[in-house]
């Protein structure tokens, strides 16, 4: 699997929204795509990271040039207070329950 690790600095009144609109996101149908988990940390409760996964790179990498992803992002980035700060690569192990 691939993927990317992102840290958000939410507009604290924009939160709400931010929820709100990653729920949407879950109803979209995006090749490759695995699953999302969002974080909200106890020391500040805008700043959140978000966990996205693909199946591999190749899928990864077609999303992030699809217009499509572009125009999600800039919704997203209309809730933040700065740009996401990403970290994208290859998942090497992962546990579930």
């Amino acid at each position: 699997m691939y993927g990317t690790i992102a840290r958000l600095k939410v507009k604290p009144d924009r939160v709400e929204a931010l929820q709100r609109l990653t729920e949407r996101y879950d109803d979209l149908e995006v090749p490759g795509f695995v699953g999302t988990h969002v974080y909200q940390m106890d020391a500040d409760e805008t700043e959140y990271y978000l966990v996205v996964l693909f199946e591999d790179r190749e899928t990864y990498r077609k999303n992030a040039d699809d217009p499509a992803q572009d125009r999600r992002y800039r919704e997203m980035r209309e809730l933040l207070a700065e740009d996401p700060d990403w970290h994208d690569g290859e998942i090497v192990w992962s546990s579930v329950r």
